[in-house]
């Protein structure tokens, strides 16, 4: 009855191969599920998610000053329209 089972051996092949597929498969479901639920912003850096924090308005224009993108006197122009539009502490 053994021949019926295994067919001249064959079986022993796929009582070795069957545990590795569904290793693999089960595998493959984990990767899967771990990739959907990640955050966007996570993929590829293996870190958490960072957020910098936002830029004040004069942060950019000191940025873009810095940067040579304004001239000095577009930059005092802005930051006397910025001075004018802050709203006062009461």
């Amino acid at each position: 009855m053994s021949t019926v089972w295994y067919w001249n051996g064959g079986g022993s092949v796929w009582m070795v191969f069957m545990p590795l597929v569904w290793i693999v498969l089960l595998g493959l479901f984990v990767w899967v599920v771990v990739r959907l639920t990640q955050h966007p912003m996570d993929r590829g850096s293996g870190q958490g998610p960072r957020q910098s924090p936002r830029e004040t308005p004069e942060e950019i224009l000191d940025r873009r000053f810095a940067s040579g993108e304004i001239n000095a006197d577009t930059y005092a122009e802005a930051r006397e329209r910025l001075a004018a539009h802050r709203p006062r502490p009461r």
